[in-house]
Parts: structure tokens; sequence; C-alpha cells
């Protein structure tokens, strides 16, 4: 599986901002602006803690059983797998997301003086600090459940041929 790059990432990033920006013009000049909901920081926060705590989980259940503990419990390949998937996914979204509402929030500077506007680009701000959340959290789940390549397994013994003695 190919790990996510952060230039896809940001690509995508930025064309959402700017695609959301213009959007965000025209309709503008055909009325009010759609708001911005309250939950979206607290969503995208959210899933930032369960790509974390995955992370984590994972990472402590992996250095276990590298170390041979007797009650370690193994990580199936297919699980990491889908972690892997759940953290490209995640990445992927949050980057459009994010870049969504980096736009929304960059046109709304420019009318700071309402305070339904202000309110709106505060929510729209936080919404982009907590999809930079996301990506971290995903690109540390999907480091986390990386493969060695073949000159990181060191003295761990797995996966080499065997020398003949």
């Amino acid at each position: 599986m190919k790990q996510l790059r952060l230039g896809v990432l940001a690509g995508l990033f930025a064309v959402a901002g700017v695609l959301s920006w213009g959007g965000v013009r025209l309709w503008d000049t055909f009325g009010t602006l759609p708001s911005v909901p309250l939950a979206a920081p607290i969503v995208l926060a959210a899933i930032a803690a369960i790509l974390t705590a995955t992370a984590l989980s994972l990472r402590a259940r992996l250095k276990a059983q590298r170390e041979r503990r007797p009650d370690a419990k193994g990580v199936e390949p297919l699980m990491a797998a889908r972690a892997v998937v759940f953290a490209q996914a995640s990445a992927l979204v949050a980057a459009l997301v994010a870049g969504m509402y980096g736009g929304t929030a960059v046109f709304l500077l420019g009318s700071l003086d309402m305070p339904p506007r202000r309110e709106q680009a505060i929510y729209a701000g936080f919404s982009v600090l907590a999809g930079i959340a996301v990506i971290a959290a995903a690109l540390f789940l999907e480091r986390v459940c990386k493969l060695p390549e073949d000159g990181d397994e060191g003295e761990s013994g797995g996966g080499g041929p065997a020398r003949a003695s």
C-alpha cells in the first residue's frame, strides 16, 4: 500500500479552498450565505481523537509484540490494513473539508464587522484547525501501521532469508 503524500493533501486543500471561496463569493451575490455549522469543528476534533487513540493503541500493541511479551495481544495484518485505509480516507476527506471551510473563512474575513459573519468565520477557522488535526492524526496512524522496509528490520529476525551455517 502506498503512503499518502503531503503534496496530494496540500493540493486537495488548495483546490477545495479556491473552489469554496469562489462558490461562497458567487452565493453571496444571490443572497445570504449558508451557515457554517457549530458541530463541524466538534465532529472533526472527535475524528482526530479517534484516529489518535487508534494509533496509540496499535503502537502499544505492536511494541509489545516486538518485545515478545507473553501477554502481548498481536495485531492482525487485516486489522492494520483496515486502519491504514481508515487513516488515508480520513486524511483525504479532511483535506477537502478543511479546504472548503478555509475558502469560506477567507471570504468571511472581509466582513468581520458584522457579528453573524464574524461568528461564521470563527467556526470556519476552527473547522480548518480541526481538519488539520485529523490529517496529522491520520498520517500518524498510517506511520504506525507502516511495514518495515527491507533494511529496517535489523536484528528482529523477521522476514529475511535464513543463513546457512
